[in-house]
């Protein structure tokens, strides 16, 4: 059965003068998707969200929403979007800043849901120039959602919200999107990416570098890192012993811990431990997020890591999850 995507991006490309901001992004995300849009500062994230909401006009390529012009998707209250810039009236209390953009749309939630849904209820009465950081990003998050949108764009929604309110707001959110609704998020947090979000779509200067399920995303890093305290003195012998074990890509040591880097770690431990029985503490642990964005934007950007060069070498891994990787990106 065919579903018009809820946002369909066909090689967009956006210039400011010299600079490439957007350089042929390509996407389709489907109705009812979670996906995160993660990349370093200047990758292209906000302006692909601007160009997809229609707020920037294309150097080339086209932008819809569920299969129409993304103004006529807004105006038609489909769309809602939290965004780093989008000012709310000082003047105003919480609640009057939700009520009036409901008042602009056909079928809105109530104020009083929208403020629910938002964790502002205790808020509501307070002037938005009296806001904190992380209560002005609760307060756009009740006016994005007011409208009673299929789709949401969120760009850095929890930025200047402390370890607690980054927790209940994606609470809050997770309500939003059991209903079904499409949510587009850009994040510096890749721990918020690899918990929420479906699907991660990774920019490097303005090309998508790698786009799949955060576990094909993470898979771009091969191997897994093993952790260990040592009792033997660290010399140069014993580093270039270590080294020589099966499996093993890089290593360092600091304070008594020798980290691992393998391509097989079940070798690599069972060598350990039979040339260092007093070995101890040891913890093997998957690549995580953290080392898949470095390996994908620094490569995309020419880096020469020891991770990056590894990228490549994980084809096959990422081809059982019915992924691929084609010039350092996930397909």
């Amino acid at each position: 059965m065919n579903q018009t995507p809820a946002i369909q991006l066909t090689d967009l490309r956006k210039s400011f003068g010299s600079l490439q901001a957007v350089n042929g992004v390509s996407l389709s995300i489907a109705p009812g998707e979670v996906v995160a849009l993660l990349g370093p500062n200047g990758a292209g994230k906000s302006t692909t969200i601007d160009l997809a909401l229609g707020l920037a006009h294309p150097t080339s390529g086209t932008a819809a929403l569920f299969g129409e012009n993304p103004r006529a998707a807004i105006e038609a209250g489909r769309v809602g979007a939290m965004l780093q810039g989008g000012a709310l009236l000082p003047t105003l209390t919480v609640a009057q800043s939700v009520a009036l953009v409901a008042a602009a749309h056909k079928h809105p939630l109530s104020v009083e849901e929208a403020l629910e849904r938002a964790r502002c209820t205790e808020i509501a009465k307070q002037r938005v120039s009296k806001l904190s950081g992380g209560q002005m990003q609760r307060a756009r998050f009740a006016v994005a959602v007011v409208s009673n949108p299929d789709l949401l764009f969120l760009d850095e929604p929890t930025a200047a919200m402390d370890v607690e309110a980054r927790r209940t707001f994606w609470q809050s959110m997770r309500e939003f999107t059991d209903e079904g609704r499409t949510v587009v998020f850009a994040t510096h947090y890749l721990d918020e990416a690899d918990t929420y979000a479906d699907r991660i779509v990774m920019l490097s200067k303005g090309i998508v570098v790698a786009d799949g399920t955060p576990n094909e995303v993470k898979a771009v890093v091969s191997g897994r890192r093993i952790r260990a305290s040592i009792d033997f003195a660290w010399t140069d012998d014993a580093r270039d012993a270590l080294s020589r074990l099966p499996g093993v890509r890089s290593l360092d040591h600091r304070a008594g811990q020798v980290a691992i880097v393998s391509d097989d770690s079940d070798a690599t431990l069972r060598a350990l431990l039979a040339a260092h029985t007093d070995v101890h503490d040891i913890e093997v642990t998957a690549h995580t997020m953290d080392d898949a964005f470095l390996a994908l934007t620094e490569g995309a950007a020419g880096g020469a890591s020891t991770d990056t060069a590894a990228a490549a070498d994980t084809a096959d891994t990422a081809a059982a999850s019915d992924t691929t990787i084609t010039n350092g990106a996930l397909r």
